[in-house]
Order: C-alpha cells, then structure tokens, then sequence
C-alpha cells in the first residue's frame, strides 16, 4: 500500500482538471515522505461556498464559509488529534486503519483567495490542500508556534512540488 488519494466533486463553479488531481497526488506523497508516512488513504471532496458553509456551522459551530475542513479519522479524542502509525499484521488488519480522513475544500472560497493573494488557483488548492493533510496529521495553529511550524511545513511542500509564490 501506498499514500492514496480518493476524490470527489461536489460543486460546479470550476472545472476540476486531470491535471489538478496528479499535482494533488504529488502534494501528497512529497507530504507524506517529509512527514514520515508512507501509507494510507486521502479522501478529498471539492465543495462551493454553500455546502462548506453548512458543514462549518455544523460540526464547528461557525456560522460562514471557510476554505478547508479536515476530518481525521484517526483521532484519540483530544483536541490535538494524533495519528497512530501502528503497523498491524495482515490478520489483525482493520479495514478503516490505514484512512487517514477526510478533506473538504471549497474551490469557491480557494479562487477568491487566490485572486486576493495575486497567485494561481491551482497554487491556493495545492496549498489547502497540503493544510488539510496537515491537519490529518495532528498538525494544528491555535497559537504562534504551531502556526509558524504548519506554514514552514506547507511551503517546504510546495516548494519542492514547483508551487512556490
């Protein structure tokens, strides 16, 4: 097994390319090896405005659109979420364990920002999504430091993909 992206769409705003999806892969594993991790699985949703609205009042009780949901499921119960990387034997294999989560992004909110940030679209999808990943991770940014550690860590990413400002 190997890092694995699954994705859908669920709006029509933007056309989602071929293209898009392969530099999302690549995100993808050059995020997973600079993060040590070398299996699992990805899901990715493209959404609009709206529906990232209601699940951003829904499950954080924030009542607008954002550009990014992450849902990991690999989640210990506290507000820090930790990833347990535990290598089980094929006989003891679970079929959710090697799941990451799951990423919503709404391509709605990622052309707006990248229209405000004076940078392609396809480098604002690239960037939320390796936030999301992140975010799966156990990464978060509720103060400074961790912050300054999920930016350092999105632009090294970017950078080696070729997505730099």
């Amino acid at each position: 097994m190997s890092l694995q992206l699954d994705w859908g769409n669920e709006q029509d705003k933007i056309e989602i390319s071929e293209q898009w999806i392969a530099r999302l892969e690549q995100l993808l594993q050059i995020a997973g090896e600079m993060e040590g991790l070398t299996e699992g699985e990805v899901t990715l949703t493209f959404t609009d405005n709206e529906q990232i609205h209601q699940l951003n009042r829904e499950y954080r009780d924030i009542d607008r659109p954002t550009d990014v949901l992450s849902f990991a499921m690999q989640d210990d119960g506290t507000e820090e979420l930790d990833i347990i990387f535990e290598v089980e034997s094929e006989d003891e294999a679970d079929p959710i364990s090697g799941m990451l989560g799951d990423i919503v992004i709404s391509v709605e909110k990622a052309r707006e920002q990248s229209e405000d940030y004076g940078h392609s679209l396809e480098r604002e999808i690239g960037f939320l999504f390796v936030h999301g990943f992140l975010h799966l991770l156990g990464y978060d940014h509720i103060d400074d430091a961790g912050e300054a550690e999920m930016t350092s860590k999105q632009e090294a990413v970017l950078q080696k993909a070729g997505l730099s400002r």
